[in-house]
């Protein structure tokens, strides 16, 4: 009356090992998901592609963020995610470099080109240098800032 068939002494066991499987499994499944470089990709391509100017912002939840003229990369931890730019002639100011010029800045942060430069030509100028510049990995805002701005006939996305 109180036996208990062989039958279920193998289920238990049979439960047991998959449970402890799955754990096993679980405990190896990183913490959070790796850094969106590919939305962050998508916004600044959005905003770059336009004909009009426009600004846009991205949140960010990674620690450090690298922005060159092709490729925005993003890492957080162990993890890192790169995605290529399909936008032409993307200008980086990051703002923790001091070697970009100080105006740029102040145009991603919303004054307008004609009244943070002298003429067309010195904006033009200016984000040549911030493109052709070596960029290096910096820590990554909260919110990542794309601006596309024209001054004359010079037309130019930065992203900062």
């Amino acid at each position: 009356m109180f036996d208990v068939p062989i039958d279920a002494t193998y289920a238990w066991l049979g439960v047991a090992l998959v449970s402890v499987a799955t754990a096993g499994v679980a405990a190896t499944l990183p913490a959070s998901p790796p850094p969106d470089a590919s939305g962050v990709a998508h916004t600044i391509d959005s905003v770059a592609d336009g004909e009009y100017p426009a600004t846009a912002e991205h949140g960010l939840t990674a620690d450090r963020l690298l922005i060159r003229t092709g490729s925005v990369s993003l890492a957080d931890g162990g993890d890192a995610a790169r995605s290529t730019l399909h936008a032409p002639r993307i200008t980086p100011v990051p703002s923790t470099d001091p070697v970009v010029d100080a105006r740029l800045h102040r145009v991603l942060d919303g004054v307008p080109p004609d009244v943070a430069f002298d003429d067309p030509e010195s904006f033009s100028a200016a984000a040549e240098r911030a493109r052709t510049r070596d960029h290096d990995w910096h820590a990554a805002p909260n919110r990542l800032t794309i601006r596309r701005v024209h001054y004359g006939d010079v037309r130019v996305t930065l992203v900062g």
